[in-house]
């Protein structure tokens, strides 16, 4: 990006809803100065199925942003989940080439290509290669490896990749309302930036987002990020649940849900009950208040019990010292800090966006966005490599977490 002022939209395509922020980026600051909301159709579990409504929400929520910001939005931020991403570790070695054992921008180059150049089967595209930090001659360095004096250099890549249709359906449904998709990002890195300080992601912590379709995760250790994933279960879950249980409406389970849902079980008596609406109105009716706790409860563990089988021996509490943050808009059920406690055996906490982001969009449904803004640009800025698009798709996605 350049000097210019610059307006970015940040754009989550979500299973309930489509978030969209624009900022005014100046080369220095960031301001956000506009957003959108709409609710979501044509999406599932974070991945488009209906092209023609996706795109008609989106471009809704665009249009919304973009008249409160009165500014037209120049690229977009994207971010991306669903259950057709995948990761993978891979790593690699060289010995220094200098006499002196001097490590030279040569060697970090070379390290880094080979670590990042696993093949993937066919129709899967690459959509993050983050790095960890490297080690010279087995001792870890936080940054730079540079100039530093030894043997043999090592690095390895947490590798992301998605099926490139998934992918593309995302991107065609901005580029039909004639925006730049400047980079894709993994909605984990993006509200895991978010809600977890410089601090905790040295110590070590896990950040999950809980959304309506799909559960995003991210680990972080010595400062990066060390593993994501995504878990295609959420919040539309425990509201199917009830619903099934309860033999009720969607809308109706989603009011109990709020209303009346935990992620523990609280309430001792089973004749305890409380009701749907509470009006007395015709129609409305009581149900077993631990009853709902059961069954919304159940689902929130089991969520977080994949969450934690899929990080497998990546995550242990010794290596977790900050614990777990949750976002997300299912993040706001009554006790699920207490339940991610019990389920990961380290302290939890509810994340919250920084203090200086404004009132407005301090929500945790716009937790993601935030961090599709202000990681974006921090990306850009300091090596600015737009995506291009050719062949009908597209060709190059930013590696916004490759520091080589």
């Amino acid at each position: 990006m350049s000097s210019r002022t610059t307006f970015i939209g940040a754009v989550e395509i979500g299973t309930s809803k489509i978030s969209v922020l624009v900022g005014e980026y100046t080369g220095r600051e960031l301001a956000i100065i506009g957003r959108g909301e709409c609710s979501s159709r044509g999406v599932i579990k974070g991945m488009v199925v209906d092209y023609k409504a996706a795109s008609d929400s989106t471009h809704s929520a665009l249009e919304q942003a973009e008249r409160e910001a009165g500014e037209r939005i120049d690229a977009v931020f994207l971010a991306q989940t669903g259950g057709h991403l995948e990761g993978f570790y891979n790593e690699a070695s060289v010995n220094v080439k200098s006499s002196d054992n001097m490590i030279d921008p040569g060697d970090v180059r070379t390290v880094c290509d080979l670590a990042k150049s696993k093949e993937l089967p066919a129709g899967r595209m690459v959509v993050h290669n983050i790095r960890r930090p490297y080690r010279v001659d087995g001792r870890l360095v936080p940054g730079s490896p540079e100039n530093l004096v030894g043997q043999r250099l090592e690095v390895g890549y947490w590798n992301v990749h998605g099926q490139e249709q998934r992918l593309a359906d995302n991107i065609h449904v901005i580029r039909g309302f004639n925006l730049e998709v400047r980079e894709l990002v993994l909605s984990s890195l993006a509200s895991g930036h978010m809600v977890t300080t410089p601090e905790e992601r040295q110590h070590g912590v896990l950040a999950i987002d809980l959304g309506a379709g799909t559960t995003d995760f991210v680990l972080y250790r010595d400062g990066a990020p060390h593993t994501t994933g995504v878990v295609p279960v959420g919040g539309a879950h425990l509201t199917n649940d009830l619903s099934i249980g309860l033999r009720l409406t969607e809308g109706q389970a989603e009011k109990l849900k709020l209303r009346f849902g935990r992620a523990n079980v609280q309430t001792k008596d089973k004749a305890q009950k409380v009701w749907l609406d509470g009006n007395f109105a015709i129609g409305d009716r009581q149900f077993p208040q631990q009853a709902i706790e059961q069954i919304t409860s159940a689902r929130v563990w089991e969520i977080l019990e994949v969450v934690k089988r899929k990080l497998g021996s990546s995550f242990s509490p010794e290596t977790c010292a900050a614990g777990v943050v949750l976002t997300g808009g299912t993040a706001k059920l009554t006790g699920i800090a207490d339940a991610a406690a019990k389920v990961f055996g380290v302290p939890a906490h509810l994340g919250e966006a920084p203090t200086w982001v404004n009132e407005n969009t301090r929500d945790p449904g716009y937790h993601t966005a935030l961090g599709l803004l202000y990681y974006g640009v921090s990306s850009h800025a300091e090596r600015a490599a737009p995506a291009r698009r050719g062949g009908g798709f597209l060709k190059g996605v930013k590696r916004l977490f490759a520091n080589a």
